[in-house]
């Protein structure tokens, strides 16, 4: 039997109510008999057990629920687990033989599998491990992904910063196949690329599909500047959508190889798909109003935890007054967050002090979030991060 971890009076809440984390504050005491990265029951004080997950004795989330009151968890549940996953994903239209191809089959808590990702590029998947928890069962995630997904190629990428945390070291493997190459997969029936060896996250940023399909609708007749570019992927949807032109800054120098490789996968003139490397922060500080038809920003997630707020939150401010002062009148200005400390209220608060500093307005054209592969839960707001504000800029008239 799995030993059991108890949670104070008046804590049970969260847990009967399906919120997949404890925090250590809500524990009676810490469990003598449990080790940490163990499998553990969840009881109240009466000693009922309201769930199965797994304990940390590092972290502030010192459970992770998996399944509500008791459960077993080996190799067939895992599969299970992952068919499902990948069930649901087939309904929202994904998968393969079907226009998108690239997609995030499991999405920790929200499919009750915490502490795993796994992205799906085509015939290769692309899996990360951030707990301990998990970690202990990494050959059955292998062994279940092999048989729920059948793939050619099985590549871990738990390369993360929170697994020192965890006491983990990181780990980028090839389980299957190869990854020596891009891998090459449809979004709505766009091709893109995937560095799953070496690129960010699993090599690709598959929860911006709704975000480029609208920028592409916008996209028309514009000269567009793509602040934060990494591969270009948003670049090329609007190229799709009828820009005339996009210009790609990033920091990364490969990050913006790949640019200039989607641009030879779709035939995109050099002169109408370009890149600089920069410092994003540096640049727009020397800058001065512009005139460009269309800026588009996504930035890597300022605020990583709370400590970081008050510093995310002045980081955010400064971008998006600097990147909307360079669109002219009637031009459009996209901005996006997918800091999950900095809410969508925030944001928007965040826009209005800047635009009025900047003498701007801004006029609301589209809101996008993370699409529907990684999806919210009821039961987890956490799992609500990713937010995109589309506007259409309006300056000052001066005499």
């Amino acid at each position: 039997m799995n030993p059991i971890i108890t949670l104070k009076v008046g804590k049970e809440a969260n847990v009967a109510f399906r919120h997949p984390w404890i925090f250590s504050g809500a524990l009676e005491n810490a469990p003598e008999d449990s080790a940490h990265g163990d499998v553990v029951r969840v009881a109240d004080k009466r000693g009922v057990v309201l769930g199965t997950g797994t304990y940390s004795a590092r972290s502030s989330i010192a459970g992770r629920v998996f399944a509500c009151g008791e459960a077993t968890s080996d190799r067939a549940w895992s599969a299970a687990r992952i068919k499902e996953a990948d069930a649901r994903r087939k309904a929202m239209g994904y998968g393969p033989g079907t226009d998108t191809t690239g997609y995030r089959v499991v999405f920790g808590e929200t499919d009750h599998l915490p502490g795993l990702v796994v992205d799906r590029f085509d015939d290769t998947v692309v899996f990360q491990i951030s707990t301990t928890g998990m970690d202990r069962f990494r050959l059955d995630v292998i062994a279940a992904i092999e048989e729920a997904l059948d793939p050619k190629n099985i590549v871990e990428r738990s390369d993360l910063a929170v697994r020192e945390e965890e006491l983990l070291e990181e780990v980028v493997a090839v389980h299957k196949g190869s990854a020596d190459d891009l891998v090459e997969f449809k979004e709505h029936g766009v091709k893109f690329l995937a560095d799953v060896k070496g690129g960010q996250k699993t090599g690709f940023f598959l929860d911006q599909k709704d975000t480029r399909s609208a920028l592409g609708r916008f996209a028309e007749g514009k000269k567009v500047l793509s602040l934060f570019s990494y591969s270009g992927a948003a670049g090329v949807a609007m190229m799709k959508g009828g820009a005339l032109s996009v210009h790609n800054m990033d920091s990364s120098e490969e990050a913006l190889e790949l640019c200039e490789k989607h641009a030879k996968l779709h035939k995109i003139k050099a002169a109408n798909f370009t890149t600089e490397s920069t410092d994003i922060f540096q640049w727009l500080g020397e800058q001065k109003d512009g005139d460009h038809d269309m800026v588009v920003m996504d930035p890597p997630a300022l605020i990583k935890a709370m400590k970081d707020a008050e510093s995310g939150r002045k980081a955010y401010h400064f971008l998006n007054r600097a990147a909307m002062r360079l669109v002219k009148d009637g031009g459009i200005f996209a901005t996006s967050s997918c800091s999950h400390f900095l809410t969508e209220d925030d944001l928007a608060y965040t826009l209005r002090r800047a635009s009025v500093q900047a003498g701007i307005t801004l006029d609301m054209l589209a809101v996008t979030r993370q699409s529907a592969d990684h999806p919210q839960s009821v039961y987890f707001p956490e799992s609500n991060y990713l937010k995109t504000f589309i506007f259409r800029v309006k300056r000052a008239r001066t005499a």
